[in-house]
């Protein structure tokens, strides 16, 4: 039996549309073995109501055996942990095809290279920030060139902790793509860029008076906070509490607000605002996880 823990992610980070993103210390967990027979599929050891066919799991490890052309002729998939909220913006499809594949990989005599397995991790996924983070770890940037994978991880600074509000209604990555403009003029263009690279920076560098300003973004930000009611009031509340830097998780709806570890009043002070909304908000404090995807062999 294979034991497969799988970190969430934070991808964009304002700025980095596709190209950054960051492990988070939140996990989903699955056991998952070959099997004589028969596809066996279940949450918590329950039977699940998801079909084959809109499993995650099961279809990633389906396309890794087939580029091997695997034959096996059973598996059994259970999710026995599954903190990573769906349609939220924090990567729960990512830890979904990562596990998937590197089960399979495993299944299979661990024949992939780590290149292979990023490379199919994002054609499934569509684009690298999120898998390369959740299998990777760490604070990464990537890009797909000539249908490979290429990435740079850093360890993001040990003082800062993303305090992430996390609302009871979702957003998938298809609908927060929809309302995007297809061009963008020039200047929003260098206005990202410039940003972007400030970013990486102040990381390195740890310049954090400098963070608000590296998470702003016009290229995705703008479109969808349209559709997060009171996303500017709970920014400038956040800023107010002492948070560095805030931006829209992902697609959405989860909101990614950025504080020193000293800032140990955030929490409270935050809980206590957003209760005051009309929609329901849960806060959780994370940490980068600088490990990505575990695999354990157990009984």
């Amino acid at each position: 039996m294979l034991k497969v823990k799988v970190p969430a992610s934070t991808a964009n980070m304002g700025p980095g549309f596709d190209s950054f993103g960051m492990a988070l210390n939140l996990y989903n967990e699955f056991q998952i073995k070959e099997t004589d027979k028969d596809i066996i599929f279940l949450e918590n050891g329950e039977p699940s109501s998801i079909p084959l066919n809109e499993n995650l799991i099961y279809n990633s490890m389906i396309k890794a055996f087939q580029k091997h052309k695997y034959k096996f002729k059973g598996l059994y998939i259970n999710v026995t942990k599954a903190d990573v909220p769906l349609s939220r913006g924090l990567g729960s499809s990512a830890t979904c095809i990562a596990a998937g594949i590197k089960a399979a990989n495993h299944i299979m005599g661990n024949i992939m290279p780590k290149q292979e397995i990023l490379n199919l991790a994002t054609e499934i996924e569509g684009h690298p920030d999120n898998v390369v983070a959740a299998l990777e770890g760490g604070f990464d940037v990537s890009l797909v060139e000539n249908n490979q994978v290429l990435y740079s991880k850093i360890t993001p600074p040990e003082e800062l902790v993303f305090a992430a509000l996390i609302p009871n209604f979702k957003m998938s990555t298809l609908s927060g793509r929809k309302v995007l403009p297809d061009k963008y003029d020039r200047k929003d263009c260098v206005f990202n860029i410039s940003r972007a690279a400030l970013l990486i920076s102040v990381f390195y560098n740890k310049d954090f008076e400098k963070l608000r300003t590296c998470f702003q973004d016009k290229i995705h930000q703008p479109y969808r906070g349209e559709s997060i009611k009171n996303l500017n009031s709970i920014f400038e509340t956040a800023k107010r509490f002492g948070s560095l830097g805030e931006f829209i998780s992902g697609s959405g709806s989860t909101l990614m607000t950025v504080i020193h570890k000293d800032n140990i009043d955030f929490l409270e002070n935050m809980k206590n605002y957003l209760k005051t909304m009309e929609v329901s908000w849960e806060i959780k404090l994370l940490k980068p996880d600088c490990n990505g995807t575990e695999i354990t062999v157990c009984q």
